[in-house]
């Protein structure tokens, strides 16, 4: 039975079209569509955008889950400050459209029907009375924002912010970068027409309506996650008003449709509609499966998170994590940890100086797992789960005269394995149990860094047919959203397939939790440290 729930009957007896019947591919050419008949469907095309912080990467699939085309566009990020992180949101659109362009050249442009986006969260871009972008956006890995935290955690308290919010303020989120331009740029501050997220701008450019979902509503600090709302204590809190935010749409529902001369420039129908999308965990977790009650995803990108899915709401007691909207309509749990496949990218290009990854880690063999003395803590931008701690810093200890250079890598790739079971030591204690994990961004393309994982965390990782990330949510968010499929949850099961299992080894999970405890224990010996050497 074909899974296309629309049937479409081609009238053009001049142009080839791609038809699909029993989930096979078909390419019907001129006249003998009229012999075809009513059994052959039009398979429908979906773009994914995923907005991430070196480059936007583009997928196009198709309604059954094939993927077409991907594209990536890089653009430039700056750092105008030590611990500032900017981007131009102008970049960001330029670079998609030309993206876009590209990711569709080859294709029947009248079969594209949707659009969605994963993005890099918690981003501020604001927008003046003309919709222009008033200072360059301040990004999720930009730590300038201490002082509105510590205002935020200590004066307005983290007891209040968790009833409101159900999280507390991070230097990455929203809400302090708002107080930070209220205080430090207080003329841009009253220009604000429009409070927006990184991939949200994208969404308004093609669409021209100021839109958010919300999964990445949830990591602005401003949000009533429970209640799937703005939060009017915290606007308050803040300065906001609440007609400076964004119509607030779950992530798999349409906010509109492409502007007529968006379709003119990409010579798509002005009948595209265009879905919210997700902040890049939440489409990630789309795009791996990880949805439904009790699923997880572990992400090795730029970031690392742990991601575990529910279908009821809750908050630890610490918010140790991150307590959010999910896009498949119901919530999650989430530790972030700032620096995860980025520490072994700096490790390898800045320190080492190599680009080889995969050599440099054939000489970590299978007898040197759970052996190491030298241990990494990965927090290069400080760290946010569990710790949140701006301050805390990129630290290697356990050298000694007959220490390698394997041995170091190694501890880059344990450092950040570790790091992430502290996250997962959080929801464990609040009787969450977790079997097995999906994994997905650069890092999993490491078979030793998914052993380590693996043995770790005590986890079975499961690895899926297409690790594409966000980009693969996004597409699966917007096949949902033109009614390809019923709800998130079906698209999910008909498309992600899992293709290979890592499975945990009881002696090396031994080994590694004697490792694990001795981890545990250098960030509280450090954490002073840390604040002193700023």
């Amino acid at each position: 039975m074909c899974i296309f729930p629309k049937i479409y009957y081609s009238l053009d007896f001049l142009t080839d079209r791609v038809y699909h019947e029993n989930n096979k591919t078909v390419h019907v050419h001129g006249a003998r569509k009229n012999e075809i008949g009513l059994k052959w469907r039009v398979i429908m095309l979906y773009i994914g955008v995923d907005l991430g912080t070196s480059a936007v990467k583009l997928l196009l699939m198709e309604g059954s889950g094939k993927i077409v085309n991907v594209v990536s566009k890089e653009y430039p990020l700056f750092f105008p400050h030590p611990g500032w992180s900017e981007q131009r949101p102008e970049d960001w659109y330029e670079q998609s459209m030309a993206g876009i362009k590209e990711l569709i050249a080859n294709v029947d442009k009248s079969q594209i029907a949707g659009i969605s986006f994963g993005g890099q969260m918690h981003g501020l871009v604001i927008l003046d009375e003309n919709d222009q972008v008033i200072r360059p956006a301040i990004l999720w890995n930009d730590g300038r924002t201490a002082e509105e935290c510590d205002y935020l955690n200590n004066v307005i308290g983290k007891d209040k912010l968790s009833a409101c919010t159900a999280n507390i303020s991070f230097t990455g989120f929203t809400a302090p970068k708002v107080l930070w331009v209220k205080n430090k740029e207080p003329e841009n501050f009253a220009r604000i027409k429009k409070i927006m997220l990184p991939k949200d701008y994208i969404a308004y450019k093609l669409t021209g309506v100021h839109c958010t979902d919300v999964s990445d509503a949830s990591g602005m600090l401003l949000f009533d996650v429970k209640n799937r709302c703005w939060s009017q204590e915290m606007c308050e809190i803040c300065g906001v008003r609440e007609e400076q935010l964004a119509k607030i749409f779950e992530s798999y529902e349409a906010v509109g449709t492409v502007l007529p001369k968006i379709a003119e420039e990409l010579g798509i129908p002005a009948t595209v509609k265009v879905a919210a999308g997700g902040g890049d965990n939440a489409a990630a977790a789309v795009g791996t499966g990880t949805v439904g009650d009790g699923m997880c995803n572990i992400s090795l990108g730029t970031s690392g998170t742990i991601f575990i899915s529910s279908d009821k709401f809750g908050v630890d007691k610490f918010n140790a994590l991150h307590a959010f909207a999910h896009a498949d309509g119901h919530y999650h749990l989430m530790g972030c940890m700032l620096s995860a496949a980025s520490c072994n990218k700096w490790w390898m290009d800045d320190i080492i100086g190599t680009t080889d990854y995969s050599a440099e880690q054939k000489e970590i063999t299978d007898d040197k797992l759970g052996e190491n003395h030298v241990f990494f803590l990965p927090y290069l931008m400080g760290e946010r789960s569990p710790h949140n701690n701006p301050n805390a810093r990129g630290t290697f200890i356990g050298m000694t005269m007959d220490t390698t250079r394997a041995d170091m890598t190694q501890a880059v790739l344990e450092g950040v394995a570790f790091a992430l079971r502290d996250s997962l030591e959080v929801a464990k204690s609040l009787g969450i149990k977790i079997e097995r994990t999906k994994i997905c961004g650069g890092g999993a393309r490491s078979p030793l860094w998914k052993k380590m994982i693996a043995n770790i965390m005590n986890l079975k990782v499961d690895v899926i047919e297409s690790e594409e990330g966000p980009a693969m949510g996004g597409a699966m968010l917007a096949a949902v959203a033109c009614g390809e499929y019923a709800n998130v949850e079906e698209a999910a099961a008909k498309i992600v397939k899992v293709v290979d299992t890592v499975e945990p080894e009881e002696a090396l999970v031994a080994k590694y939790e004697v490792r694990y405890q001795q981890f545990r224990k250098i960030y509280p010996a450090c954490k002073e440290l840390f604040d002193i050497i700023q």
